[in-house]
């Protein structure tokens, strides 16, 4: 398998944002991006996770911006947390521009489609709480090379209700990749923290709720 692991510059950001923060909470975060082929076209998978101080109730989502090539309706959730029936709970929806949290302010370009995955369940966690991995988010694209982007959600804080709002990096497909050779090749996995969650470039707003 070829793999290509960000973990090292992510731990030092992650290191260095908490020595200046004092805090490592953050709101739904992409931890990992895999990329495999699939009926010529490339299938593209977030592992997202909701850590421990926060929760998800009905109406929070997460934006992907920029998804280059997106095929439609291939959007998806898969192995989700608590259980797999959970999948039904999440939609999936394509914009050129947004949706975005408020006070946030990602580079968007209007003509590349966005990914928004919205949560219309009961709330998570069930029971004590603790980081969660949510599930595997799911889009198919005509392209494989990777493009820098940005990733921004919202959702509660499990201590006090406050919306917490927040903005990361991650990678998303690039247009104008030249086509696979013949055969299969072996997944992409691109892992964005491993000893830690992804804060590299992470910004977070809180609002009271009203």
């Amino acid at each position: 398998m070829i793999r290509r692991t960000w973990i090292t510059r992510l731990f030092t950001a992650a290191v260095a944002i908490v020595a200046s923060a004092g805090t490592v909470d953050a709101g739904l975060l992409p931890v990992s991006v895999t990329v495999q082929p699939e009926a010529g076209n490339f299938r593209w998978t977030y592992s997202v996770v909701l850590p421990s101080d926060m929760k998800l109730q009905a109406g929070s989502y997460f934006t992907i911006y920029d998804f280059a090539g997106y095929v439609a309706g291939t959007g998806a959730v898969t192995a989700t947390a608590p259980d797999d029936t959970f999948s039904q709970y999440w939609t999936v929806s394509t914009t050129k521009l947004g949706p975005t949290p408020d006070r946030l302010n990602p580079q968007d370009d209007p003509n590349i489609s966005n990914l928004t995955f919205t949560y219309n369940g009961p709330t998570l966690p069930i029971g004590d709480p603790q980081r969660m991995t949510l599930g595997n988010f799911v889009a198919t694209s005509a392209y494989s090379a990777t493009a820098d982007s940005f990733f921004t959600a919202t959702n509660p804080r499990l201590s006090n209700g406050e919306i917490d709002s927040n903005i990361t990096s991650t990678l998303v497909p690039k247009g104008g990749d030249v086509p696979p050779p013949t055969g299969t090749p072996e997944p992409t996995t691109l892992v964005l923290a491993g000893l830690g969650l992804p804060l590299i470039g992470l910004r977070r707003v809180l609002r009271r709720r009203a």
